[in-house]
């Protein structure tokens, strides 16, 4: 597995602790990602839950290849020049789906800036493979903002996901330092316009990352704007320092608070929720099943 041993050297408050693997599904999961010569996110971005999700059978699909060309300072996901797109990669993650019974998959992608359409076409090619193979299955992807091009955009949403994900990452006031060339507006305006073109049809999700040095008063603002963007899903987690050239942790935020965190977005309109140290984007995704939430 690939992990930063640089990751465990800091002394970590007792409820961050990662679950190494003691499940025999975990390994059957590594070797059909490494048969098919699939990317997961769980091992790109250092995931702490990779081993629980594994053992389960569940994995985040990362299409478009492992280099990012953005170098966010959150993320360990390398940054370098892409590889060209493999076109037999929808079916590949397809009957990845497949093998794996999937009832729920997550399919994301690094940014991908040198392709005009950001790899909006991809996500696309992708969402439909998976589709033909399992037809009942629910599709979730968690989306570059693709340079806010309505016509990339379009392209993922044409296909129609179930749940349409772009993460916020952090509040206002520090996305200049976190998050490489995005910004915070325009991730506000791909969740709105992605809902709109699917009116009733999508549910939109975005997660905030805690303790880059977010103040209490910009958490509930970036909560508030998500809702005007009719944002409905909300993940809020722990940062997590993937290696020391990565940003510092300011703040570890204790369980009590992301329950109090969790309250406080509920009370504000967000329907569904999952908010403390390990969460993820994807963690336990399937269990929220906000597509049930939509009119037919």
């Amino acid at each position: 597995m690939r992990m930063d041993a640089s990751l465990h050297l800091d002394k970590k408050p007792d409820w961050i602790r990662v679950k190494l693997p003691n499940n025999p599904v975990f390994w059957d999961t590594k070797s059909m990602v490494k048969d098919l010569k699939l990317v997961t996110v769980c091992e790109e971005a250092q995931c702490p839950n990779r081993w629980e999700c594994w053992g389960q059978g569940t994995a985040t699909f990362m299409i478009a290849g492992e280099k990012c060309t953005r170098a966010c300072g959150f993320c360990a996901v390398k940054t370098a020049k892409p590889d060209a797109l493999e076109e037999d990669e929808p079916q590949r993650v397809a009957e990845a789906t497949r093998r794996m019974k999937l009832n729920h998959v997550v399919i994301t992608a690094v940014a991908r800036d040198d392709l005009a359409d950001g790899g909006a076409e991809h996500f696309e090619k992708t969402i439909e493979a998976v589709r033909e193979v399992n037809p009942g299955i629910t599709i979730e992807v968690l989306v570059p903002d693709f340079n806010d091009k309505d016509w990339a955009l379009e392209m993922v949403m044409r296909a129609k996901p179930q749940i349409f994900n772009h993460n916020l990452e952090t509040v206002r006031r520090l996305t200049p330092l976190v998050r490489s060339r995005a910004q915070y507006d325009r991730s506000l305006a791909v969740l709105k316009k992605a809902k709109a073109m699917a009116p009733g049809k999508v549910a939109t999700k975005s997660g905030i990352m805690l303790g880059l040095g977010e103040r209490d008063e910009e958490i509930e603002q970036a909560m508030d704007d998500l809702r005007a963007a009719d944002v409905t899903v909300l993940t809020l987690g722990q940062y997590l320092r993937p290696t020391p050239m990565h940003l510092p942790v300011v703040e570890y935020v204790t369980p009590e608070k992301f329950a109090e965190w969790k309250a406080v977005a509920e009370a504000k309109g967000f329907r569904h929720v999952a908010s403390g140290p390990l969460v993820r984007s994807s963690y336990h995704a399937a269990d929220f099943k906000p597509e049930l939430d939509l009119e037919d």
